[in-house]
């Protein structure tokens, strides 16, 4: 049945969020420091918060950091471009900065139940990916953003510090190297979503659940939000001064029915995935890291493979995956009729522009679909050549909607691989779209939102912004100094250092 928390909600709030995932969790937190007189109200259609993308088995749970992960450091024309590396991880720092302040705070009493450290860590196969990862390393180890980054070659090395990716590994037949830095984090963001919400609440935070947004539209200085209730039918009507999509894959689709002429032409790629998943803590005590490789040709970033430690209430695991598939559905818990349903006249270009461009990608996603259990543990043994059939079980991960942006004519749309905030001219309402690195930049997209849709109270919120992100403004990529003190801070209070 639905559950409501805080008192009944009233006919008019200031700020309304749509889902109660790590988005919502996250901009309710901030705004509750800001303006604590202002009146929340969260709507969610599932029945409990981070059901969604936020639920730990629907992601990869990576602190996405640009450590490890070798889509954010391309070759281009013979050259690693590190760039969209290093903003990655200079957002990324602004999250452990804001989840520190939250846990000083009390806002986040326990974070060893969210964020535990992992060593992040880098896999090549071959002569052409050994080198490329070698000039990757060199890049990256001689800036103080990635501090303390290894590289080898050596076998015994590899076999120390990856034990289970060494058993039955025949090195004569493929060289393999690894570079990693120990400092990486393993994430539960929906642990992390519900200590934020049970924080909100107490401060004021009204949350219904069960309660999904079936209209959306102006209605003078408001935002006239028509809720239904899954379970009974019933609808209510609320008036909001702000409005905030954090509805996953169905976000694109609220911001339409809002008539955002910002998301015109827009249109969403929905890509589906699945794991493989070990609890045999035998396996489990041979493999603490992440490692990720190198994406299949046409593969989207979401599915480059890696071998992951997994820490869930207190549970070790590992997670091997994601293995693309498709389905037309906008959330895991969504409709089969979701891609259908969003088609309309002004974004028919943009689907038609993917069609014609991306081959690659629809040859990849029709081979993943139709691969079965043995296809898929033939993939793991890339990694984990000794893996038995007996040891894993497939877990479906959660729905991405891959965001594909208008072009003007003659060009059509191209699809984005990545995070995209999206708001109306009037900073009333906005929403998040895409994936990753999505949950892991979390802070930094909500600060962005805060600039775009509140600016003219920037400089009455300065203070305050300054003690939840105390670099706030400072340039990480380039104060090595401000990264370091900020990083000791936050080793700390999030006990990372244990």
């Amino acid at each position: 049945m639905s559950e409501e928390h805080g008192n009944n909600v009233s006919g008019e709030v200031d700020v309304l969020l749509i889902g109660a995932g790590i988005m919502s969790a996250t901009l309710s937190a901030m705004l509750r420091e800001l303006e604590p007189d202002w009146s929340q109200t969260i709507f969610e259609r599932l029945d409990g918060p981070a059901q969604e993308s936020s639920f730990p088995l629907n992601n990869a749970g990576t602190g996405h950091s640009a450590l490890c992960e070798l889509n954010y450091t391309p070759e281009k024309n013979g050259r690693i471009d590190v760039s969209k590396a290093m903003t990655i991880n200079e957002k990324f720092q602004l999250s452990r900065q804001f989840w520190s302040h939250q846990t000083e705070k009390g806002s986040l009493p326990d974070p060893s139940a969210f964020i535990n450290p992992v060593p992040h860590v880098s896999f090549a196969q071959g002569e052409d990916q050994i080198d490329y990862l070698r000039r990757r390393y060199e890049n990256l180890s001689a800036n103080h953003m990635f501090p303390e980054m290894k590289f080898t070659q050596d076998q015994a090395e590899f076999s120390e510090k990856l034990p289970l990716m060494a058993q039955g590994r025949d090195f004569g037949k493929e060289p393999v190297a690894i570079s990693w830095i120990d400092e990486g984090t393993d994430i539960d963001y929906g642990a992390l979503t519900r200590q934020f919400l049970d924080s909100s609440v107490a401060e004021g935070t009204q949350v219904r659940y069960g309660h999904e947004v079936v209209g959306l539209k102006r209605d003078g200085a408001l935002w006239k939000v028509t809720v239904r209730n899954v379970h009974t039918g019933d609808k209510q009507v609320v008036r909001a001064r702000f409005v905030f999509v954090g509805a996953g894959g169905y976000a694109l689709d609220i911001l339409r029915m809002a008539g955002v002429p910002e998301v015109r032409g827009y249109a969403g790629f929905p890509i589906s995935g699945m794991w493989l998943r070990t609890t045999n803590q035998e396996l489990v005590a041979q493999h603490k890291a992440k490692v990720y490789g190198k994406a299949k040709v046409g593969a989207p970033p979401m599915s480059v493979p890696h071998l992951d430690l997994r820490v869930i209430d207190g549970e070790e695991s590992l997670l091997f995956g994601p293995y693309g598939g498709w389905s037309p559905k906008f959330l895991k818990k969504g409709s089969y009729l979701d891609l259908f349903k969003s088609i309309r006249p002004d974004n028919i270009p943009s689907y038609l522009g993917v069609a014609a461009t991306n081959f690659g990608l629809v040859k990849y996603l029709v081979s993943e679909v139709f691969k079965d259990f043995d296809g898929r543990l033939e993939a793991l043994r890339e990694y984990f050549p000794a893996a038995e059939g007996k040891d894993w079980d497939t877990v479906v991960a959660g729905q991405r909607v891959q965001v594909i942006k208008p072009a003007p004519a003659p060009s059509f749309g191209s699809l984005e691989f990545g995070t995209a905030l999206v708001n109306d001219q009037a900073g009333t309402i906005a929403g998040i779209l895409g994936a990753s690195p999505g949950a892991s930049i979390t802070p930094s997209a909500m600060l962005e939102l805060l600039e775009r849709c509140f600016g003219e109270r920037m400089i009455e919120w300065g203070d305050k912004l300054h003690e939840m992100f105390p670099t706030y403004g400072v340039s990480l990529k380039h104060d090595a100094a401000a990264f370091q003190k900020q990083w000791e801070w936050t080793q700390k209070v999030l006990k990372l250092d244990a």
